[in-house]
């Protein structure tokens, strides 16, 4: 074949089609293989952290969970023979436990909205750029470092009838004439706890609600502006709307950990006066300590029903706020 036959054979027809481009393939991702070594280098990587979770999480756990259905007492041990829900009957016909209930509603409730609103509003100052802002937000944020249990023994003197720094305060303004015994007192003392877990409480709002203010472009609020938005309007039609995702995974978990947490109340008052600051879970220690170890474990698998709920609100929200982003 001649060199002009050949140019003539590559040159497409005047009337026909250009040829299609032949495409190349490109790199194709390998998976991993996973041979027996590979497998086994994993297991052997996971085998600690699986050991360790399965002696101090899963075995208590069941251990304890086994205990709510026995005759478990310190006090005879003896007879541990299985009772079945007979400790549970004891709970819901004990008149303390619907105390406790009110009293827990009221301890959730009474704390998670002080937090929530001033957290936001500390967090709306903090993303403001001023002077030694970095400081302020060392300082606010350093209660969340401190144990909650320290935190209670704090507030115990602060509250305390005698010496407390509390009463001298409002002794010297002049709005009390004599001590309020806070922490003895039913009337007062689950006000005192509550000031205590909402003080405790605002920085882990502030942290959250910080970090998603943060995300918000500095656009949205140009526009809102130009738009002759006003503080108010800019709040509920800008902030709140594009941080709504954050807010509800924040309170839902602020309220499973609120509903949890015995340690400032511990702190405080253990309890006390008469049962009028326990909540689900100090009770549940207090009985433990009095050794009724099957009736305290049928308490904790009635905490654990209790936040499971919460618990799947929890991770419907977190779902959602991830559909949401794709």
């Amino acid at each position: 074949m001649s060199l002009s036959t050949s140019k003539q054979a590559g040159r497409p027809s005047q009337g026909g089609a250009r040829p299609a481009p032949v495409k190349t393939a490109g790199p194709r991702s390998r998976r991993p293989v996973f041979t027996v070594r590979r497998s086994l280098a994993i297991a052997g990587f996971m085998a600690p952290a699986v050991l360790f979770v399965s002696v101090f999480i899963y075995y208590p756990m069941v251990s304890g969970s086994q205990m709510a259905f026995r005759n478990w007492n310190l006090n005879d041990l003896t007879d541990t023979s299985w009772v079945g829900i007979k400790n549970f009957q004891e709970i819901f016909r004990d008149p303390v436990f619907y105390t406790v209930l009110d009293n827990t509603l009221i301890w959730v409730v009474a704390s998670l909205v002080p937090q929530l609103v001033i957290g936001f509003a500390i967090a709306l100052w903090l993303r403001r750029r001023f002077r030694f802002r970095g400081l302020y937000q060392a300082l606010i944020f350093f209660p969340w470092a401190i144990s909650g249990f320290l935190i209670g023994i704090l507030f115990r003197w602060m509250f305390n009838s005698e010496f407390g720094v509390i009463n001298d305060l409002l002794s010297k303004a002049g709005l009390i004439d004599e001590p309020i015994p806070w922490l003895a007192d039913p009337k007062t003392a689950m006000v005192a706890v509550i000031i205590a877990n909402v003080w405790y409480g605002v920085t882990f709002f502030a942290i959250m609600i910080l970090a998603a203010l943060q995300s918000i472009p500095d656009e949205l609020y140009e526009a809102a502006e130009l738009d002759g938005a006003g503080k108010a309007r800019t709040l509920f039609q800008v902030t709140i709307p594009y941080i709504r995702a954050t807010l509800a995974l924040t309170v839902l978990l602020r309220v499973i950990w609120i509903f949890n947490f015995p340690d400032i109340i511990f702190g405080m008052t253990g309890g006390g006066p008469s049962n009028e600051t326990h909540i689900v879970t100090t009770w549940m220690i207090t009985i433990t300590q009095q050794g009724d170890y099957g009736k305290a474990s049928a308490l904790g698998l009635v905490v654990v029903g209790i936040l499971l709920v919460f618990s799947v609100f929890y991770l419907m929200a977190t779902r959602e706020k991830k559909g949401a982003r794709s």
